[in-house]
């Protein structure tokens, strides 16, 4: 992938670097830094452009390319402006320069994570404008805030929203992971993260004396349950190479709190942990395990939702699906290898789904390490100009579905 440091750089790219330079970093995004770019997108586009807040001083920018059908359902395209944050001691370049190597790896955080996927979008309309195209399927491009934290006061407050259900979408595009093989990852459902604190009541007393019933111990026997529970989930993964880490569920112990003093027995002791449990258990029979683990530990054991998706779908990837034959027959076409997975973690399709939208997670970096939150992030710029190549083929199947019962 070596590049050529006398050619002139491919606007497409520097057009990527502008995008990555807008500190839209939590704590304290740059929004309004972020929406004047797009903004500007779409004035040199001729897109329409909508700007809609859906939580004070969060807006989700919505551009616009009418289809020559309004009776049909619309394509989606998906991206979120904000990105994590850094820790700029470890990374080998400024996160927010977006800077360039000799062999054409551009270092910045939301690199891979996923302003990439955003302009990828842009160029593939300004290229397909250009070349005189129309379709039938009205395309929307949605940059929408806060997916980073959860998307709370983001994509999960747009999807109730009039200006969203005047969108009409009918299918949607949204963000993937790289893919470190020569295949493409492509995610068709995803984990519900339930987010659980387990709090523990017991007898206080002196720190020198063997107390019975403490918080401690019965908080100790939860801790192991659910981790004898993990231990058979990573076993079940490892054992079966046709699973994916999508398709378990993983559980990790994140914060244990209480206790006054060293001398001193806690009354109150508590446990939390983050659970990403996969779209086929039964999520009433899997919270009933909860309370179940809590029970055994004895009494004053009790546990409560810090978050709790509870609407996992899952996006068709049969070959008799319409959306799925337009999006897989392009990938074919262009020798793409597709790996139809679940994604790990969460992103705002969930919320697409759960609004009976179906939605894919494509984000289309192959041969490129997974760094999307890692330190020194970055993507090849042919990565990202082949990605534009992909989308520049994608958008005119899907937007050329026929009609189907459910645009109706």
């Amino acid at each position: 992938m070596a590049n050529k440091g006398h050619e002139v750089e491919h606007p497409s790219v520097t057009l990527f670097r502008q995008y990555l330079r807008i500190r839209t970093v939590h704590p304290k995004p740059d929004y309004g830094a972020a929406v004047a770019f797009l903004e500007e997108r779409a004035r040199q586009l001729g897109l329409g452009c909508q700007k809609v807040e859906v939580a004070p001083g969060l807006v989700v920018t919505v551009l616009t390319w009418p289809g020559t059908n309004p009776k049909l359902s619309s394509l989606l395209l998906n991206s979120h402006t904000d990105v994590v944050p850094v820790f700029e001691e470890h990374w080998s370049h400024d996160p927010f320069e977006a800077f360039k190597d000799a062999e054409g790896y551009i270092y910045a955080r939301g690199a891979q994570d996923m302003k990439c996927v955003g302009i990828q979008y842009l160029e593939a309309v300004r290229r397909l404008k250009a070349e005189g195209h129309h379709f039938p399927r009205t395309i929307h491009m949605t940059f929408v805030p806060d997916e980073e934290t959860g998307g709370h006061q983001g994509m999960e407050l747009f999807v109730q929203r009039p200006e969203f259900q005047a969108l009409r979408a009918g299918f949607a595009l949204d963000e993937g992971l790289a893919n470190p093989t020569d295949a493409f990852t492509v995610f068709y459902s995803e984990r519900s993260p339930w987010w659980v604190r387990v709090t523990s009541t017991g007898r206080p007393g002196h720190g020198s004396r063997f107390i019975e019933d403490t918080a401690a111990e019965k908080l100790h026997k939860v801790v192991s349950s659910i981790l004898a529970f993990r231990e058979k989930e990573r076993q079940r993964l490892q054992s079966n190479p046709h699973l994916k880490q999508g398709a378990v569920t993983s559980v990790n112990l994140t914060k244990l709190e209480g206790g006054v003093a060293y001398n001193v027995v806690p009354a109150t002791m508590s446990a939390s942990f983050d659970f990403r449990v996969a779209p086929d258990v039964d999520l009433k029979a899997f919270e009933e395990q909860l309370r179940s683990w809590c029970q055994a530990a004895g009494e004053g054991v009790t546990f409560e939702f810090a978050q709790k998706w509870t609407k996992p779908r899952v996006t068709s990837t049969d070959d008799s699906d319409p959306w799925w034959a337009a999006f897989s027959g392009v990938c074919k076409d262009m020798n793409l290898t597709l790996e139809p997975e679940i994604f790990p973690a969460a992103t705002d399709s969930r919320y697409i789904r759960a609004v009976g939208v179906p939605a894919l997670g494509f984000s289309p970096m192959n041969r490129t390490p997974v760094l999307l939150h890692d330190h020194d992030e970055r993507l090849h710029e042919a990565v990202l100009l082949r990605g534009v190549d992909i989308y520049t083929r994608l958008l005119p199947a899907l937007a050329s579905v026929p009609a189907l019962p459910s645009d109706s």
